[in-house]
């Protein structure tokens, strides 16, 4: 069997800071490039992509929001991503350091949508 070249994962994506803020209500990022985010409990406990989670949405069993929901624990999984801890007792998710800057960027462009929104446009 012969290796891959390159790692099945981006290493740029592995942050250099991961840090829960707010009693657990957020994640803050940082990685190399001096890119920042900050992700907020609930986006991530409603992106989980764990059996249950996926199990649950396809039943129509899966939550529409967890607004009270806290990260509790971040677990490294072998330096390509993480295991999250909910205060609602789940801790199922493994989240790769790509999808979790993925997300990041996601929220960023959602952020920049609804700051359009609010700009006032000229007649």
């Amino acid at each position: 069997m012969r290796l891959p070249e390159q790692p099945p994962f981006d290493p740029e994506a592995i942050p250099t800071d991961a840090v829960v803020s707010r009693g657990g209500r957020d994640m803050r990022l940082v990685w190399p490039n001096g890119e920042e985010a900050v992700l907020q409990a609930e986006t991530l406990r409603l992106r989980c992509r764990c059996a249950w989670c996926t199990r649950d949405r396809v039943q129509g069993n899966f939550p529409i929001s967890f607004e009270t929901v806290a990260v509790t624990k971040i677990d490294p999984m072998g330096g390509y991503a993480v295991n999250l801890g909910f205060s609602d007792g789940h801790a199922r998710g493994i989240f790769p350091w790509v999808y979790l800057r993925d997300l990041a960027r996601e929220a960023a462009k959602l952020e920049i949508g609804t700051a359009d929104d609010r700009t006032p446009k000229a007649a």
